[in-house]
């Protein structure tokens, strides 16, 4: 709920030092002004507050900070207990599922690793040193290799034919890195910022974590609303609006064509940047997917991520972001003091295997693979007594599955768990944190053999929760 957002936000400035003991908070209606939001909204989270003795009222005069807030001498605490108090709280519900061993690893939205090509990449690594003897002693500039930049920015004009140079690129360490150096530059404490619903579990958690005000915005396989995207940007002036458009995580749907270029209108208009996350738009089965948002773009609102070692070697973690300069100058800056950039090593073996043949004949045998176990999840899911739902993914590495009402997605996650089987909850992809007759499960990480029998292991487990 929103006023509990304020809440956190108010402590937050409490315990960094904004207000100290016994100062006095800003009136209901200044906070209210500042925040752009209800003044009921903050008047909930002020009682909240006094309840939970963080703040005290004085009749006629406002709201205070608690003395209770005081933290003693320093020295007189035990240094664990400090330094477990200090530390800033970070959720990574995503995370959390990925560390459960499980026989059937239906939450790992990652290609099997017998679908790579393991040997010839080798190969590859031994080329790149042989061309690079000092490759090791020194580092990759925080932009990125200006090899890998070039290669990648003709990849994209050559596809896309727009206008673009290398110095409207940056090379990060995924594209999890990416969403949050976008974050930590963009997202101050309450700032609106829209988010699909659902979405990617990690960005919501990484746009939580600093503070941000998440607004939902309905994705369906017809798209969006887009009355509703444009009175919500009204309304809410958001920072931006992260989305996952093509073949999108975990739903699989992809926005179509004719809503991408009057999306990128409406952030014109309203001031609102576009963040362009695109994972999988190489991993079709039928047709390509359409341009994307960034294609349609001409005055800098789409910040474009790409990654592009996922179908090729994930533990390699290549993500490009394209934008104009007024986003990758600040972006450089954060990612100098996030890493002082990616390893160059993993850079320059990937822009010498992205340029050969061998890649793109990778490229076609993966998604015929890939297709595959779609196909099979889809027979075994079809086979089962359950009356579960879900749409056809034209693409991409996730079938996201509706349940029926008598078969909780939380009740389903744990004892699944405990067959060995794992997959992820719809609720933690859901900013409103709802969605619990939804789940995701991935087909890209498991093989054939694994996908029939976990999947009916699955079906068993959920008939036995239906029939209690």
């Amino acid at each position: 709920m929103l006023f509990k957002q304020v809440y956190d936000h108010i402590m937050t400035r409490i315990e960094r030092g904004d207000w100290n003991v016994h100062d006095k908070l800003p009136s209901i209606r200044l906070l209210a002004l500042e925040l752009g939001i209800n003044r009921l909204t903050v008047f909930k989270a002020y009682q909240l507050l006094k309840q939970n003795g963080k703040a005290y009222v004085k009749e006629k005069s406002g709201y205070y900070v608690s003395p209770e807030n005081s933290l003693p001498n320093l020295y007189e605490r035990d240094v664990n207990e400090s330094i477990e108090s200090s530390a800033v709280h970070l959720n990574s519900k995503l995370s959390d599922i990925h560390r459960v061993t499980a026989a059937y690893q239906f939450s790992q939205a990652l290609i099997d690793p017998n679908l790579l090509p393991n040997l010839f990449l080798s190969e590859y690594v031994k080329k790149v040193f042989d061309i690079y003897p000092k490759l090791m002693g020194t580092y990759s500039t925080p932009q990125g290799d200006e090899e890998l930049r070039d290669v990648l920015c003709q990849y994209i004009i050559r596809h896309y034919r727009v206008h673009l140079n290398t110095s409207e690129e940056l090379i990060t360490t995924g594209a999890q890195q990416a969403i949050d150096l976008l974050s930590r530059i963009f997202i101050r404490p309450m700032d609106a910022i829209l988010v699909e619903r659902p979405t990617y579990s990690a960005a919501i958690d990484v746009f939580r974590g600093q503070g941000a005000r998440l607004i939902p915005v309905d994705f369906s396989p017809e798209g969006y609303d887009l009355d509703m995207v444009e009175l919500l940007m009204k309304q809410h002036r958001p920072r931006f609006f992260y989305m996952n458009p093509t073949f999108h995580n975990p739903t699989g749907y992809t926005l179509p064509i004719t809503q991408r270029k009057q999306l990128v209108e409406l952030a014109e208009r309203y001031r609102c940047l576009l963040i362009e996350d695109d994972a999988f738009h190489d991993m079709y089965f039928d047709e390509r997917p359409p341009q994307p948002l960034f294609t349609y773009d001409t005055e800098g609102w789409v910040v474009y991520l790409r990654s592009f070692s996922k179908y090729v070697a994930p533990g390699l973690r290549i993500c490009a972001v394209f934008g104009r300069k007024s986003v990758i100058e600040p972006l450089i800056t954060a990612k100098s003091l996030a890493d002082n950039g990616t390893p160059l090593v993993t850079q320059k073996i990937f822009v010498h295997y992205f340029q050969s043949e061998r890649m793109q004949q990778h490229l076609e045998k993966l998604r015929i693979a890939l297709q595959i176990r779609r196909d099979i999840m889809e027979e075994e899911l079809a086979l089962a007594p359950i009356d579960w739902k879900w749409i056809t993914p034209k693409g991409g590495l996730n079938i996201w599955l509706q349940l029926p009402d008598t078969v909780p997605a939380r009740t389903l996650l744990n004892e699944s768990f405990r067959q060995s089987i794992s997959f992820v909850p719809g609720q933690i992809c859901d900013p409103l944190d709802e969605m619990q007759s939804w789940i995701r499960l991935s087909y890209s990480f498991v093989n054939e053999e694994q996908i029939r029998a976990g999947v009916q292991q699955l079906a068993e487990i959920a008939q036995r929760i239906k029939e209690r």
